[in-house]
Protein backbone atom coordinates (compact mmCIF):
# COMPACT_ATOMS: atom_id res chain seq x y z
CA UNK A 1 0.00 0.00 0.00
CA UNK A 2 1.33 3.12 -0.91
CA UNK A 3 1.38 6.26 1.59
CA UNK A 4 -0.29 9.64 0.24
CA UNK A 5 1.64 12.09 2.28
CA UNK A 6 -0.56 14.76 0.60
CA UNK A 7 -2.50 17.43 3.09
CA UNK A 8 -5.81 18.52 3.21
CA UNK A 9 -5.65 22.47 3.06
CA UNK A 10 -7.43 24.99 4.91
CA UNK A 11 -6.95 27.66 1.81
CA UNK A 12 -10.16 28.78 0.25
CA UNK A 13 -10.61 31.23 -2.35
CA UNK A 14 -11.47 34.29 -0.91
CA UNK A 15 -14.83 34.23 -3.39
CA UNK A 16 -16.50 37.13 -1.13
CA UNK A 17 -14.21 39.92 -1.68
CA UNK A 18 -13.04 38.70 -4.80
CA UNK A 19 -13.87 41.30 -7.90
CA UNK A 20 -16.05 39.24 -10.27
CA UNK A 21 -14.62 38.38 -13.54
CA UNK A 22 -15.18 40.74 -16.46
CA UNK A 23 -14.74 40.58 -19.66
CA UNK A 24 -12.94 43.07 -21.90
CA UNK A 25 -15.06 43.13 -24.65
CA UNK A 26 -17.98 45.45 -23.89
CA UNK A 27 -21.46 44.07 -23.63
CA UNK A 28 -23.71 43.91 -26.68
CA UNK A 29 -25.71 46.68 -26.82
CA UNK A 30 -28.37 44.54 -28.72
CA UNK A 31 -28.68 41.03 -28.66
CA UNK A 32 -28.26 39.26 -31.96
CA UNK A 33 -28.75 35.83 -32.66
CA UNK A 34 -26.12 33.40 -32.11
CA UNK A 35 -25.51 31.27 -35.43
CA UNK A 36 -24.11 27.61 -34.65
CA UNK A 37 -21.60 26.46 -32.77
CA UNK A 38 -18.74 28.38 -32.70
CA UNK A 39 -21.07 31.60 -32.07
CA UNK A 40 -22.42 29.75 -29.12
CA UNK A 41 -19.01 28.50 -27.70
CA UNK A 42 -17.77 31.89 -27.98
CA UNK A 43 -20.93 33.42 -26.15
CA UNK A 44 -19.91 31.37 -23.34
CA UNK A 45 -16.55 31.75 -23.33
CA UNK A 46 -16.88 35.55 -22.78
CA UNK A 47 -20.36 35.10 -20.53
CA UNK A 48 -19.91 37.69 -17.77
CA UNK A 49 -22.85 36.71 -15.75
CA UNK A 50 -22.26 35.00 -12.83
CA UNK A 51 -23.23 31.12 -12.86
CA UNK A 52 -23.46 28.60 -10.08
CA UNK A 53 -23.96 24.58 -9.79
CA UNK A 54 -24.78 24.53 -6.11
CA UNK A 55 -24.56 20.70 -4.76
CA UNK A 56 -22.66 18.37 -2.56
CA UNK A 57 -19.87 18.23 -4.95
CA UNK A 58 -19.11 19.52 -7.92
CA UNK A 59 -18.71 15.92 -9.91
CA UNK A 60 -22.41 16.28 -12.31
CA UNK A 61 -20.53 19.36 -14.04
CA UNK A 62 -17.06 18.73 -13.71
CA UNK A 63 -15.37 20.67 -15.80
CA UNK A 64 -18.12 23.05 -17.06
CA UNK A 65 -16.19 25.67 -15.74
CA UNK A 66 -13.63 25.50 -18.41
CA UNK A 67 -16.27 26.11 -21.34
CA UNK A 68 -18.55 28.81 -19.04
CA UNK A 69 -16.92 31.92 -17.47
CA UNK A 70 -17.61 32.92 -14.69
CA UNK A 71 -19.05 29.39 -13.70
CA UNK A 72 -18.56 28.41 -9.85
CA UNK A 73 -19.07 25.26 -7.98
CA UNK A 74 -20.95 25.81 -4.43
CA UNK A 75 -20.39 22.72 -2.79
CA UNK A 76 -20.55 21.43 0.85
CA UNK A 77 -18.08 18.99 0.50
CA UNK A 78 -14.47 19.61 -0.43
CA UNK A 79 -12.94 16.89 -2.71
CA UNK A 80 -10.00 18.93 -4.05
CA UNK A 81 -9.08 20.19 -0.29
CA UNK A 82 -9.30 23.82 -1.45
CA UNK A 83 -7.04 23.47 -4.29
CA UNK A 84 -10.11 23.81 -7.39
CA UNK A 85 -9.80 27.55 -8.49
CA UNK A 86 -13.79 27.62 -9.10
CA UNK A 87 -14.83 25.27 -6.04
CA UNK A 88 -16.43 27.49 -3.46
CA UNK A 89 -16.88 25.36 0.35
CA UNK A 90 -18.12 27.60 3.35
CA UNK A 91 -17.24 27.06 6.77
CA UNK A 92 -19.12 24.38 8.44
CA UNK A 93 -22.60 25.87 10.44
CA UNK A 94 -24.96 24.36 12.43
CA UNK A 95 -27.97 22.73 10.54
CA UNK A 96 -30.27 20.48 10.82
CA UNK A 97 -29.64 16.73 9.79
CA UNK A 98 -29.59 16.43 6.03
CA UNK A 99 -32.14 13.89 4.50
CA UNK A 100 -31.58 14.92 1.21
CA UNK A 101 -29.47 16.38 -1.20
CA UNK A 102 -32.14 19.51 -1.50
CA UNK A 103 -31.82 19.96 2.39
CA UNK A 104 -27.79 20.21 1.56
CA UNK A 105 -28.60 22.86 -1.04
CA UNK A 106 -30.69 25.12 1.00
CA UNK A 107 -28.55 24.69 3.68
CA UNK A 108 -25.80 26.05 1.63
CA UNK A 109 -28.59 28.83 -0.32
CA UNK A 110 -29.03 30.19 3.70
CA UNK A 111 -25.09 30.08 4.64
CA UNK A 112 -24.14 34.04 5.12
CA UNK A 113 -20.99 33.45 3.15
CA UNK A 114 -22.95 31.92 0.08
CA UNK A 115 -25.63 34.93 0.64
CA UNK A 116 -22.55 37.18 0.52
CA UNK A 117 -20.43 35.51 -2.80
CA UNK A 118 -23.40 35.45 -4.22
CA UNK A 119 -25.10 39.40 -3.73
CA UNK A 120 -21.29 40.82 -4.31
CA UNK A 121 -20.80 39.12 -7.18
CA UNK A 122 -24.29 39.72 -8.88
CA UNK A 123 -23.69 43.45 -7.93
CA UNK A 124 -23.13 44.63 -11.50
CA UNK A 125 -25.54 42.93 -13.36
CA UNK A 126 -29.53 43.06 -13.61
CA UNK A 127 -29.82 39.93 -11.69
CA UNK A 128 -27.32 37.82 -9.38
CA UNK A 129 -26.89 35.51 -11.53
CA UNK A 130 -28.27 31.60 -12.55
CA UNK A 131 -28.12 28.43 -10.61
CA UNK A 132 -28.54 25.13 -11.36
CA UNK A 133 -29.23 21.90 -9.03
CA UNK A 134 -28.38 18.24 -9.38
CA UNK A 135 -31.85 18.33 -6.86
CA UNK A 136 -34.08 21.27 -6.01
CA UNK A 137 -37.48 21.82 -4.62
CA UNK A 138 -39.90 24.71 -3.92
CA UNK A 139 -37.71 25.71 -1.17
CA UNK A 140 -35.07 26.33 -3.45
CA UNK A 141 -37.16 27.75 -5.58
CA UNK A 142 -37.76 30.29 -2.60
CA UNK A 143 -34.44 30.87 -1.56
CA UNK A 144 -33.21 31.46 -4.91
CA UNK A 145 -35.95 34.28 -5.48
CA UNK A 146 -35.32 35.78 -2.30
CA UNK A 147 -31.47 35.75 -3.50
CA UNK A 148 -32.26 37.32 -7.12
CA UNK A 149 -30.96 34.05 -8.60
CA UNK A 150 -32.74 32.46 -11.31
CA UNK A 151 -33.04 28.84 -11.32
CA UNK A 152 -32.11 27.18 -15.12
CA UNK A 153 -34.45 24.19 -14.52
CA UNK A 154 -37.98 23.88 -15.52
CA UNK A 155 -39.93 24.30 -11.90
CA UNK A 156 -39.68 21.67 -9.57
CA UNK A 157 -43.43 20.61 -9.71
CA UNK A 158 -42.96 19.78 -13.13
CA UNK A 159 -39.65 18.09 -12.76
CA UNK A 160 -41.60 15.78 -9.69
CA UNK A 161 -44.54 14.86 -11.89
CA UNK A 162 -42.03 13.42 -14.56
CA UNK A 163 -39.98 11.68 -12.24
CA UNK A 164 -42.59 9.66 -10.95
CA UNK A 165 -42.14 6.16 -12.36
CA UNK A 166 -45.87 5.51 -13.21
CA UNK A 167 -46.27 9.24 -14.74
CA UNK A 168 -42.47 8.37 -16.78
CA UNK A 169 -44.38 5.16 -18.20
CA UNK A 170 -47.44 7.11 -19.48
CA UNK A 171 -45.44 9.97 -21.41
CA UNK A 172 -43.74 7.05 -23.12
CA UNK A 173 -47.01 5.75 -23.71
CA UNK A 174 -47.51 8.47 -25.43
CA UNK A 175 -44.73 8.88 -27.29
CA UNK A 176 -44.60 5.14 -28.43
CA UNK A 177 -41.55 4.48 -25.79
CA UNK A 178 -42.77 1.71 -23.98
CA UNK A 179 -41.53 -0.17 -21.62
CA UNK A 180 -41.37 -3.48 -19.93
CA UNK A 181 -45.11 -5.28 -20.24
CA UNK A 182 -46.12 -3.79 -17.11
CA UNK A 183 -49.10 -2.91 -15.40
CA UNK A 184 -49.49 0.28 -13.00
CA UNK A 185 -51.82 -0.93 -10.16
CA UNK A 186 -52.53 -0.31 -6.52
CA UNK A 187 -51.73 -3.46 -4.78
CA UNK A 188 -53.47 -4.04 -1.26
CA UNK A 189 -52.05 -7.67 -0.57
CA UNK A 190 -49.81 -10.42 -2.27
CA UNK A 191 -53.04 -12.29 -3.61
CA UNK A 192 -54.16 -9.10 -4.77
CA UNK A 193 -50.98 -8.56 -7.04
CA UNK A 194 -51.35 -11.91 -8.26
CA UNK A 195 -54.80 -11.37 -9.32
CA UNK A 196 -54.10 -7.89 -11.39
CA UNK A 197 -50.84 -9.11 -12.58
CA UNK A 198 -51.26 -12.59 -13.56
CA UNK A 199 -50.50 -12.01 -17.37
CA UNK A 200 -47.11 -11.08 -16.41
CA UNK A 201 -46.58 -14.34 -14.64
CA UNK A 202 -45.09 -14.91 -11.34
CA UNK A 203 -41.74 -13.69 -12.17
CA UNK A 204 -41.81 -9.65 -11.82
CA UNK A 205 -40.23 -6.35 -10.71
CA UNK A 206 -42.75 -3.90 -8.50
CA UNK A 207 -40.76 -0.29 -8.58
CA UNK A 208 -42.96 2.87 -6.75
CA UNK A 209 -42.88 6.46 -7.93
CA UNK A 210 -39.57 7.43 -6.60
CA UNK A 211 -36.61 6.57 -5.25
CA UNK A 212 -32.75 6.10 -5.95
CA UNK A 213 -31.51 3.33 -7.86
CA UNK A 214 -31.50 0.14 -5.81
CA UNK A 215 -33.51 1.75 -2.94
CA UNK A 216 -37.02 1.04 -4.43
CA UNK A 217 -37.03 -1.49 -6.79
CA UNK A 218 -38.38 -4.81 -5.89
CA UNK A 219 -37.84 -8.31 -7.19
CA UNK A 220 -40.81 -11.08 -6.43
CA UNK A 221 -41.67 -14.46 -7.41
CA UNK A 222 -43.27 -15.27 -4.28
CA UNK A 223 -45.14 -14.01 -1.54
CA UNK A 224 -41.48 -14.97 0.80
CA UNK A 225 -40.06 -11.92 -1.54
CA UNK A 226 -43.47 -9.95 -1.21
CA UNK A 227 -43.45 -10.33 2.58
CA UNK A 228 -40.11 -8.39 2.95
CA UNK A 229 -41.41 -5.35 1.26
CA UNK A 230 -44.60 -5.60 1.91
CA UNK A 231 -45.23 -2.42 3.16
CA UNK A 232 -43.74 -0.33 0.81
CA UNK A 233 -45.62 -1.90 -2.29
CA UNK A 234 -48.85 -1.86 -0.18
CA UNK A 235 -48.39 1.79 1.20
CA UNK A 236 -48.15 3.07 -1.98
CA UNK A 237 -51.24 4.41 -4.07
CA UNK A 238 -49.90 2.81 -7.30
CA UNK A 239 -46.59 0.71 -8.17
CA UNK A 240 -45.52 -0.38 -11.69
CA UNK A 241 -45.10 -4.00 -11.84
CA UNK A 242 -43.15 -5.13 -14.74
CA UNK A 243 -42.75 -8.85 -16.58
CA UNK A 244 -39.07 -9.96 -15.26
CA UNK A 245 -36.67 -9.68 -18.15
CA UNK A 246 -33.49 -10.75 -18.75
CA UNK A 247 -31.74 -6.84 -19.66
CA UNK A 248 -28.61 -5.33 -19.78
CA UNK A 249 -29.06 -1.65 -18.47
CA UNK A 250 -28.00 1.55 -20.36
CA UNK A 251 -28.61 5.32 -20.21
CA UNK A 252 -28.19 8.44 -22.48
CA UNK A 253 -28.43 12.02 -21.78
CA UNK A 254 -30.19 14.30 -23.83
CA UNK A 255 -31.76 18.47 -23.68
CA UNK A 256 -35.14 19.44 -24.91
CA UNK A 257 -34.25 22.79 -26.67
CA UNK A 258 -36.85 25.33 -28.79
CA UNK A 259 -35.27 23.41 -32.34
CA UNK A 260 -35.52 19.83 -30.96
CA UNK A 261 -33.81 17.24 -28.37
CA UNK A 262 -30.44 16.85 -28.76
CA UNK A 263 -29.13 13.58 -27.71
CA UNK A 264 -25.75 12.53 -26.69
CA UNK A 265 -24.32 8.38 -27.05
CA UNK A 266 -26.11 5.53 -25.62
CA UNK A 267 -23.96 4.82 -22.37
CA UNK A 268 -23.73 1.23 -20.55
CA UNK A 269 -24.70 1.34 -17.11
CA UNK A 270 -22.97 -0.96 -14.10
CA UNK A 271 -25.04 -1.76 -12.12
CA UNK A 272 -24.75 -3.86 -8.56
CA UNK A 273 -21.50 -5.18 -8.58
CA UNK A 274 -20.65 -6.65 -4.97
CA UNK A 275 -17.50 -4.47 -5.33
CA UNK A 276 -18.39 -0.90 -6.05
CA UNK A 277 -21.89 -0.85 -4.01
CA UNK A 278 -23.90 -2.96 -1.41
CA UNK A 279 -27.46 -2.54 -2.67
CA UNK A 280 -28.53 -4.68 -5.22
CA UNK A 281 -29.75 -3.14 -8.65
CA UNK A 282 -27.69 -0.04 -7.84
CA UNK A 283 -25.87 2.07 -9.96
CA UNK A 284 -22.43 2.40 -9.90
CA UNK A 285 -20.90 3.32 -12.89
CA UNK A 286 -21.23 3.56 -16.65
CA UNK A 287 -19.15 3.26 -19.93
CA UNK A 288 -19.05 5.23 -22.96
CA UNK A 289 -17.68 3.56 -26.09
CA UNK A 290 -18.90 3.38 -29.47
CA UNK A 291 -19.05 -0.26 -29.88
CA UNK A 292 -21.10 -0.73 -26.34
CA UNK A 293 -24.62 -1.39 -28.67
CA UNK A 294 -25.29 -2.60 -32.19
CA UNK A 295 -26.30 0.15 -34.92
CA UNK A 296 -30.02 -1.11 -34.49
CA UNK A 297 -29.63 -0.86 -30.51
CA UNK A 298 -28.33 2.81 -30.82
CA UNK A 299 -30.48 3.75 -33.50
CA UNK A 300 -33.31 2.90 -31.83
CA UNK A 301 -32.33 4.14 -28.49
CA UNK A 302 -31.96 7.70 -29.98
CA UNK A 303 -34.84 8.04 -32.24
CA UNK A 304 -36.75 6.61 -28.45
CA UNK A 305 -35.22 9.23 -27.17
CA UNK A 306 -35.91 12.46 -29.35
CA UNK A 307 -39.45 11.07 -28.99
CA UNK A 308 -39.87 11.01 -25.45
CA UNK A 309 -37.95 14.97 -25.50
CA UNK A 310 -40.48 16.04 -27.93
CA UNK A 311 -42.73 14.74 -25.54
CA UNK A 312 -41.59 16.35 -22.71
CA UNK A 313 -41.29 19.64 -24.40
CA UNK A 314 -45.49 19.23 -25.10
CA UNK A 315 -45.74 19.42 -21.49
CA UNK A 316 -42.92 22.79 -21.09
CA UNK A 317 -40.45 20.78 -19.67
CA UNK A 318 -37.20 22.17 -21.52
CA UNK A 319 -33.09 20.85 -20.44
CA UNK A 320 -31.50 18.19 -19.93
CA UNK A 321 -32.54 14.54 -18.86
CA UNK A 322 -31.53 11.58 -19.12
CA UNK A 323 -33.43 8.08 -20.02
CA UNK A 324 -32.59 4.71 -18.72
CA UNK A 325 -33.28 1.53 -21.09
CA UNK A 326 -33.38 -1.85 -20.36
CA UNK A 327 -32.05 -4.23 -23.63
CA UNK A 328 -34.02 -7.78 -24.02
CA UNK A 329 -31.31 -9.93 -23.57
CA UNK A 330 -33.83 -12.60 -25.27
CA UNK A 331 -35.35 -10.29 -28.17
CA UNK A 332 -33.32 -6.89 -28.74
CA UNK A 333 -35.94 -5.31 -28.14
CA UNK A 334 -35.10 -1.85 -26.49
CA UNK A 335 -37.44 -0.87 -23.60
CA UNK A 336 -38.03 2.45 -21.18
CA UNK A 337 -36.79 2.38 -17.79
CA UNK A 338 -37.12 5.58 -16.51
CA UNK A 339 -36.28 9.01 -17.04
CA UNK A 340 -34.59 11.72 -14.74
CA UNK A 341 -35.67 15.18 -15.58
CA UNK A 342 -32.00 16.81 -14.25
CA UNK A 343 -28.62 16.52 -14.71
CA UNK A 344 -27.10 12.68 -13.52
CA UNK A 345 -24.11 11.15 -12.25
CA UNK A 346 -23.85 10.24 -16.06
CA UNK A 347 -23.38 13.55 -16.84
CA UNK A 348 -19.51 14.02 -16.17
CA UNK A 349 -19.35 11.09 -18.77
CA UNK A 350 -21.28 12.62 -21.68
CA UNK A 351 -20.21 16.42 -20.97
CA UNK A 352 -16.03 15.23 -21.39
CA UNK A 353 -16.33 12.90 -23.93
CA UNK A 354 -14.67 13.60 -27.71
CA UNK A 355 -18.06 14.47 -29.50
CA UNK A 356 -18.43 17.36 -26.65
CA UNK A 357 -14.84 18.64 -27.03
CA UNK A 358 -15.49 18.69 -31.22
CA UNK A 359 -18.69 21.15 -30.87
CA UNK A 360 -19.67 21.92 -26.89
CA UNK A 361 -20.78 19.68 -23.91
CA UNK A 362 -24.54 18.91 -24.20
CA UNK A 363 -24.80 20.79 -20.73
CA UNK A 364 -23.92 24.03 -22.48
CA UNK A 365 -27.57 23.67 -24.78
CA UNK A 366 -29.77 23.38 -21.68
CA UNK A 367 -28.04 26.52 -20.15
CA UNK A 368 -28.67 28.15 -24.15
CA UNK A 369 -32.31 28.04 -23.35
CA UNK A 370 -32.21 30.44 -19.80
CA UNK A 371 -29.62 33.08 -21.42
CA UNK A 372 -32.32 34.95 -22.49
CA UNK A 373 -30.59 35.27 -26.10
CA UNK A 374 -31.96 33.91 -29.56
CA UNK A 375 -29.88 31.13 -31.38
CA UNK A 376 -30.05 28.87 -34.51
CA UNK A 377 -28.93 25.47 -34.38
CA UNK A 378 -29.22 22.57 -36.73
CA UNK A 379 -30.30 20.08 -34.16
CA UNK A 380 -30.60 17.05 -36.98
CA UNK A 381 -27.06 18.11 -37.72
CA UNK A 382 -25.58 17.97 -34.54
CA UNK A 383 -27.47 14.66 -33.73
CA UNK A 384 -26.16 12.95 -37.01
CA UNK A 385 -22.56 14.15 -36.14
CA UNK A 386 -22.88 12.92 -32.74
CA UNK A 387 -24.45 9.45 -33.68
CA UNK A 388 -20.89 9.20 -35.83
CA UNK A 389 -18.75 6.38 -33.76
CA UNK A 390 -15.82 8.16 -34.85
CA UNK A 391 -17.00 10.90 -32.22
CA UNK A 392 -16.91 8.82 -29.75
CA UNK A 393 -13.76 7.93 -27.59
CA UNK A 394 -13.66 5.44 -24.70
CA UNK A 395 -14.05 6.50 -20.80
CA UNK A 396 -15.38 4.54 -18.30
CA UNK A 397 -16.09 5.17 -14.44
CA UNK A 398 -16.77 3.37 -11.24
CA UNK A 399 -18.62 4.82 -8.49
CA UNK A 400 -17.20 3.23 -5.34
CA UNK A 401 -19.16 3.22 -2.35
CA UNK A 402 -18.63 1.32 1.39
CA UNK A 403 -20.02 -1.87 0.70
CA UNK A 404 -19.51 -3.58 4.23
CA UNK A 405 -21.65 -3.75 7.21
CA UNK A 406 -19.23 -1.51 9.36
CA UNK A 407 -19.02 1.91 10.81
CA UNK A 408 -16.17 3.94 11.59
CA UNK A 409 -14.72 7.56 11.16
CA UNK A 410 -11.65 7.95 8.30
CA UNK A 411 -8.64 8.68 9.23
CA UNK A 412 -6.95 8.24 6.00
CA UNK A 413 -7.96 9.15 2.47
CA UNK A 414 -6.83 9.27 -1.07
CA UNK A 415 -7.05 12.97 -2.61
CA UNK A 416 -8.36 13.83 -5.54
CA UNK A 417 -5.79 13.14 -8.43
CA UNK A 418 -4.47 11.45 -10.87
CA UNK A 419 -3.38 7.73 -10.03
CA UNK A 420 -1.21 5.22 -11.95
CA UNK A 421 -1.02 1.43 -11.94
CA UNK A 422 2.44 -0.42 -11.56
CA UNK A 423 3.11 -3.80 -13.21
CA UNK A 424 2.04 -5.69 -9.69
CA UNK A 425 -1.54 -3.58 -9.72
CA UNK A 426 -0.47 -1.90 -7.10
CA UNK A 427 -2.60 2.28 -7.22
CA UNK A 428 -0.06 4.78 -6.95
CA UNK A 429 -0.73 8.76 -6.09
CA UNK A 430 1.07 10.81 -9.30
CA UNK A 431 -0.13 14.46 -8.54
CA UNK A 432 -3.18 16.68 -7.62
CA UNK A 433 -5.88 17.66 -10.70
CA UNK A 434 -8.76 19.01 -10.78
CA UNK A 435 -10.18 16.57 -13.84
CA UNK A 436 -9.22 13.68 -16.04
CA UNK A 437 -7.94 15.84 -18.73
CA UNK A 438 -4.80 15.11 -18.24
CA UNK A 439 -5.39 10.92 -18.46
CA UNK A 440 -4.01 9.19 -21.65
CA UNK A 441 -3.35 5.48 -20.39
CA UNK A 442 -4.89 2.72 -19.07
CA UNK A 443 -2.56 2.22 -16.49
CA UNK A 444 -4.15 5.89 -15.29
CA UNK A 445 -6.93 7.23 -13.35
CA UNK A 446 -8.60 10.46 -12.17
CA UNK A 447 -10.11 9.73 -8.79
CA UNK A 448 -12.34 12.48 -7.43
CA UNK A 449 -12.73 11.70 -3.54
CA UNK A 450 -16.15 12.16 -1.92
CA UNK A 451 -15.63 10.79 1.45
CA UNK A 452 -12.27 12.59 3.73
CA UNK A 453 -10.73 12.21 6.82
CA UNK A 454 -12.76 12.71 9.60
CA UNK A 455 -16.29 11.73 7.85
CA UNK A 456 -17.71 8.51 8.81
CA UNK A 457 -17.32 5.48 6.52
CA UNK A 458 -20.70 3.00 6.90
CA UNK A 459 -22.53 0.71 4.13
CA UNK A 460 -23.22 2.81 1.02
CA UNK A 461 -21.29 5.70 2.04
CA UNK A 462 -19.81 6.98 -1.41
CA UNK A 463 -15.74 7.11 -1.09
CA UNK A 464 -15.16 8.37 -4.24
CA UNK A 465 -15.24 8.26 -8.15
CA UNK A 466 -12.75 7.15 -10.35
CA UNK A 467 -12.80 7.89 -13.51
CA UNK A 468 -10.15 6.10 -16.54
CA UNK A 469 -9.54 5.59 -20.52
CA UNK A 470 -10.95 2.35 -21.68
CA UNK A 471 -13.65 -0.41 -20.41
CA UNK A 472 -14.01 -1.43 -17.06
CA UNK A 473 -16.54 -4.20 -18.40
CA UNK A 474 -15.48 -7.01 -20.63
CA UNK A 475 -17.56 -8.55 -23.26
CA UNK A 476 -19.97 -10.71 -20.99
CA UNK A 477 -20.59 -7.26 -19.07
CA UNK A 478 -18.61 -8.53 -16.03
CA UNK A 479 -15.59 -6.62 -13.85
CA UNK A 480 -12.54 -6.38 -15.88
CA UNK A 481 -9.25 -7.22 -14.00
CA UNK A 482 -8.52 -3.77 -14.01
CA UNK A 483 -10.97 -2.60 -12.51
CA UNK A 484 -10.71 -4.57 -10.03
CA UNK A 485 -6.99 -3.36 -9.59
CA UNK A 486 -8.48 -0.29 -9.49
CA UNK A 487 -11.42 -0.62 -6.69
CA UNK A 488 -8.84 -2.73 -4.34
CA UNK A 489 -6.44 0.13 -4.87
CA UNK A 490 -8.82 2.55 -3.91
CA UNK A 491 -10.00 0.75 -0.74
CA UNK A 492 -6.38 0.54 -0.01
CA UNK A 493 -5.80 4.30 0.59
CA UNK A 494 -8.79 4.25 3.23
CA UNK A 495 -8.22 3.41 6.87
CA UNK A 496 -10.54 4.03 9.40
CA UNK A 497 -10.80 3.94 13.32
CA UNK A 498 -14.27 2.23 14.99
CA UNK A 499 -13.49 3.63 18.45
CA UNK A 500 -15.22 6.68 17.89
CA UNK A 501 -16.42 6.89 21.50
CA UNK A 502 -20.06 7.16 21.21
CA UNK A 503 -21.01 10.09 19.00
CA UNK A 504 -23.48 10.95 16.77
CA UNK A 505 -24.31 8.43 13.81
CA UNK A 506 -23.09 9.16 10.61
CA UNK A 507 -25.71 12.18 9.13
CA UNK A 508 -25.03 11.29 5.65
CA UNK A 509 -27.28 8.79 5.00
CA UNK A 510 -30.05 6.88 2.96
CA UNK A 511 -30.10 9.34 -0.09
CA UNK A 512 -28.22 10.33 -2.79
CA UNK A 513 -25.38 12.15 -3.14
CA UNK A 514 -24.23 12.54 -7.08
Amino acid sequence: MTTVNAQPSSHQPNLVKAKPLTSNVGKRKKKGTLRGISEIRRFFYRNTEPIYFISATNFNLLGIDEWVRNFTYINYIDCFDGQHPNVFVPSERPHEPFESIEDINNYLLRHPDVRAMIKNRGKDHKTNGKAVFLMFDETTEKLCKELDLEVCFPPAALREQVDDKMETTRIGNRARVHSVPNKLVSVKSYEDLRKKTSKLGDDVVIQTAYGDSGHTTFFVKDEEDFKKHEADITSAPEVKVMKRIRCRGSALEACVTRHGTIVGPLMTELVGFKELTPYRGGWCGNEVFAGAFDKRIRKNARRAAMAFGDELREMGYRGYFEIDYLTDLDTGKVYLGECNPRITGASSMTNLAAFAHADAPLFLFHLLEWMGIDYELDVDELNDRWADPQNIDSWSQLVIKHTEDSVDRITHAPPTGIYELDSKGQMHYVRMQTHRRTVQFENRAFFLRISKPGDYRYEGADLGILVSPGRFMDEDFQLTRRAKQWIKGVRSFYRGDSDFGGEAAPELTGFKLL
